[in-house]
């Protein structure tokens, strides 16, 4: 697996800052219901190697997910590549963040403003030279991803491709989230307008059925913070309710003309707290 080159010197850098951090919210809203994180991988920007034919040949997609692997290689290490040979299983969604240069690549022959280049042709021209195939064409033909995504954040565009019959159809997108839902995976996929780490914009975010959106193990934490702190108050206040009513008790039976040690009896409070009450302290 590690004499795989995991870098690429030709690969250009990420574009902005959003293409660095929309994949770790794609990770870290992911819940899946069927999946454990531990039985399930995610990466970002990893070369994915995927024709055992050409050993060297690779994609890094934005984002991918993988279900039914470990998430650490062999169970013991993190991976410093993803070799579907090896791994024995492929990608079950890959997402792939639209920047400038990269739609004819990212989007293939669903992209209006060029030709697909595949495998078998260069500018449109047959050649015999063998040359990797483009993204769309791998996660189709090579990977048959079940579910491809591409998301603009220039245009706020969504886009949704699924393999249906070894080949991909685009699918319509809603309005609202879950703008896509993936049932085979019982979760869903939304555009959400907020800030992540400081940066406000248009994100990615997975979601429920009915459209909430999922938390990141930071706001869990801190949901889990505030209801235990709400709790604390609620118990805080019933305390002081219930010493409410006892003092409240005692002032009357007082006011009956009954003896003290009667009422710090019936009232369970202490001989200070009802003498206090009988001269008018509390």
């Amino acid at each position: 697996m590690y004499d795989l080159p995991s870098e690429d010197p030709e690969e250009p850098g990420l574009p902005d800052e959003f293409h660095d951090l929309q994949p770790q919210l794609l990770s870290r809203t992911l819940h899946l219901s069927r999946y454990s994180r531990n039985n399930c991988f995610t990466a970002s920007d990893l070369n994915l190697y995927y024709d055992v034919t050409h050993p060297l040949w690779q994609k890094r997609p934005d984002w991918f997910l993988v279900v039914g692997v470990p998430r650490l290689y062999e169970g013991k290490d993190s991976r410093r590549s993803y070799v579907v040979w090896q791994e024995g299983k492929f990608p079950y969604v890959i997402v792939e963040f639209l920047s400038p240069g990269t739609e004819a690549e990212d989007l293939g022959r669903f992209h209006s403003a060029a030709t697909a280049v595949t495998s078998a042709t260069l500018n449109g021209e047959p050649t015999k030279k063998t040359i990797p195939p483009g993204k769309l064409e791998v996660y189709e033909r090579y990977l048959r991803v079940p579910h491809y995504i591409v998301y603009s954040r220039y245009t706020r565009r969504l886009r949704y491709f699924k393999l249906e019959g070894g080949s991909y159809h685009e699918q319509t997108v809603g309005e609202v989230a879950p703008a896509i839902w993936l049932d085979d995976l019982e979760i869903g996929l939304g555009i959400w307008q907020g800030e992540f780490e400081g940066l406000p914009d248009a994100w990615l975010r997975w979601c429920d059925r009915e459209g909430n959106w999922l938390l990141t193990d930071t706001e869990q934490e801190q949901l889990g913070k505030e209801q235990e702190r709400l709790e604390k108050e609620r118990e805080r206040a019933a305390k002081e309710q219930a010493q409410a009513q006892l003092l409240q008790t005692a002032r009357n039976l007082l006011a009956t003309g009954m003896e003290i040690e009667q009422v710090i009896a019936i009232a369970r409070l202490s001989d200070e707290q009802v003498r206090a009450l009988d001269a008018g302290d509390l």
